[in-house]
């Protein structure tokens, strides 16, 4: 019986910026010359990196010391409060996927009415919004099914906007006739748009810990590769979740599934992390994760 044709495993971009920001350590620098050597390793030119390495530093987002890949770039205050945000939610997805952070029923919502003398203003707050996970209802007024109001006011702080804003909290939400939290949460945001992204997610999860289990010597080199491409898949997928509790959400939730198999090649990754691995944000973030999902089941 002849064996069956291996399935090439899928490619995964991952943006430079992408690669900088999960080589960031634990005391917020970056080595040049491994972004240069990881950045090869996944198909990029020098050109790529350094014209990357240029434009995060003019835009406040790195400091620059020294020069080519004996250089070290430092991390900005903006940049370190970004990351901080990620580990929140993304501990907060495994809490959910736990059955840990059950919804209570109430609806959180901002509305805003900002002028038009701040438009510059008004678009940030209505990215961060939907950034945070919140969706339109109307003309300036978002809803989220998570408590997100000290991410809002903070965002909101930052552009001098507060005075322009309402907080409020519902249990009792309806569009028309429509009043089922399911039925809204389907009709509020993309929900199958964010599921082919999970799937998309699995697969490349799938192929990397077939890869792991079956060669156990890698390169420290290879394995960084493969941490950086989960983590920027892992990232593409996460970006657009609104992290709505399980209970609005259809079942099976392809992401649950996702973000397990992205553990498991994290614990792999782990076992044979080489020297200084460990300290990179890239691998405390998704470390903790794994050991969390490992300890839960």
């Amino acid at each position: 019986m002849t064996a069956a044709p291996q399935m090439p495993e899928p490619d995964v971009q991952v943006p430079t910026r992408m690669l900088v920001e999960a080589l960031v350590r634990a005391d917020l620098t970056v080595d040049t010359g491994e972004i240069y050597a990881t950045g090869n390793l996944l198909g990029m030119t020098d050109q790529q990196v350094r014209l990357c390495i240029k434009r995060l530093v003019a835009e406040g987002r790195f400091t620059h010391e020294g020069r080519g890949r004996k250089a070290v770039l430092r991390a900005t205050d903006t940049t370190e409060q970004t990351l901080g945000l990620d580990v929140e939610f993304v501990a907060h997805a495994f809490r959910q996927d736990a059955g840990l952070a059950p919804w209570d029923g109430t609806w959180h919502l901002v509305a805003f009415a900002v002028p038009e003398t701040a438009r510059t203003a008004r678009d940030a707050l209505r990215a961060a919004l939907t950034r945070l996970g919140g969706a339109p209802i109307q003309g300036g007024l978002y809803v989220s099914a998570n408590p997100w109001e000290p991410y809002v006011e903070d965002h909101a702080r930052h552009l001098d906007v507060l005075d322009n804003l309402t907080f409020a909290t519902t249990r009792d939400l309806r569009q028309g006739d429509q009043d089922d939290p399911a039925a809204l949460a389907r009709a509020l945001w993309p929900l199958t748009e964010i599921a082919e992204r999970y799937h998309r997610l699995t697969a490349v999860a799938e192929s990397r810990l077939e890869r792991l289990r079956e060669h156990a010597d890698l390169t420290d080199a290879q394995r960084l590769t493969i941490a950086v491409e989960l983590a920027a898949e892992f990232a593409r997928a996460m970006e657009p979740d609104p992290l709505l509790p399980p209970q609005l959400l259809p079942q099976p939730w392809p992401g649950s599934h996702a973000r397990a198999l992205v553990a498991q090649c994290w614990s792999l990754l782990n076992e044979n992390a080489g020297p200084g691995s460990e300290s990179t944000r890239l691998f405390r973030l998704y470390g903790d994760m794994a050991r969390t999902a490992t300890a839960r089941t």
